[in-house]
């Protein structure tokens, strides 16, 4: 039976792809199921300049060439201390004005503001103001990477200025918490950042896109403690069809296979404007692909 729900004109279907120390393989993204990509990260060094990841210019070009919007990824999981200064009054504006410049001479389409933990203070808010300022008039989008589990610290006039937001419904638990192994992104969490975002926080549906996770973590296993969907599939055969997976040696993964994805993918049709991958790299090639599931199912 065909589904009945109303899917938005245009579902995003948003993949970050971090660049680490090299030059990312572009031949392993599958831009033709992307809407927009975003490139993690570009922070500050120490004496506060930009620092573009290795292959910036080429990725960019690749995913323009398949009409595939760029963001440039600013912040990051780990603490980056520079913003505590950066984004002080007295230096906020030139962190600003060296962004749009990035911006305009790289062919941007926009800035995603991924900058979490303790850089979450009352300059935060500032900043997204002025960068909003900045970037509007020249119809540069401004984004959020967003957590729900300290969404209390950003404002609901903060919130207004960012064109979409992209929920990171995911590391309820990891190697940092040994002594709560478990599943770190669930359906359940899915549907209670979904309502979070809507109903406490105001946000429109449209505005929303749900993430998902493209990697797993395990505990005490002698795999590692974080591992990719695709390593995990390919030393693993058939569990993309299950979402957590007895290793030999003890411990267990947990991760988002093909049943979970299928599922939230549903929940994004129905309650968001689309969703969100971290990260690209993760993914499994071919037929396994879970960024292939998405575009089928969206």
């Amino acid at each position: 039976m065909l589904s009945t729900i109303a899917v938005p004109a245009q579902f995003r279907v948003i993949g970050y792809v971090h660049s680490n120390h090299s030059a990312p393989d572009l031949t392993l993204i599958q831009f033709g199921y992307l809407t927009h990509l975003n490139i993690a990260f570009v922070n500050p060094d120490s004496s506060g300049n930009l620092v573009l990841p290795p292959g910036f210019d080429s990725i960019v070009a690749a995913a323009h060439a398949n009409k595939v919007k760029v963001l440039a990824s600013i912040g990051g999981g780990s603490f980056i201390p520079q913003y505590k200064w950066l984004l002080q009054d007295s230096l906020r504006n030139s962190l600003v004005l060296e962004i749009l410049q990035m911006a305009i001479t790289h062919q941007l389409d926009g800035i995603d503001v991924d900058i979490e933990n303790d850089n979450l203070d009352e300059n935060y808010g500032r900043f997204v103001g002025d960068l909003s300022r900045a970037l509007k008039p020249k119809k540069i989008l401004l984004t959020a990477a967003l957590a729900t589990w300290n969404g209390e610290k950003i404002g609901d006039s903060t919130l207004k200025k960012f064109d979409f937001v992209n929920i990171m419904s995911y590391d309820q638990t990891g190697p940092w918490a040994k002594d709560k192994p478990g599943p770190h992104s669930t359906y359940a969490k899915a549907v209670d950042d979904l309502d979070y975002w809507t109903e406490k926080r105001k946000l429109k549906k449209k505005n929303l896109n749900l993430g998902l996770p493209f990697y797993g973590y395990g505990f005490d296993t002698q795999f590692g403690e974080s591992m990719s969907y695709k390593d995990i599939i390919t030393q693993f055969p058939g569990t993309e069809n299950v979402d957590e997976y007895d290793p030999p040696g003890g411990g267990r993964i947990y991760y988002n296979g093909v049943p979970t994805i299928t599922q939230k993918i549903a929940l994004a049709r129905k309650k968001a404007g689309g969703v969100m991958v971290w990260q690209l790299l993760q993914d499994a090639p071919g037929e396994m692909s879970l960024l292939k599931l998405i575009y089928e199912l969206k």
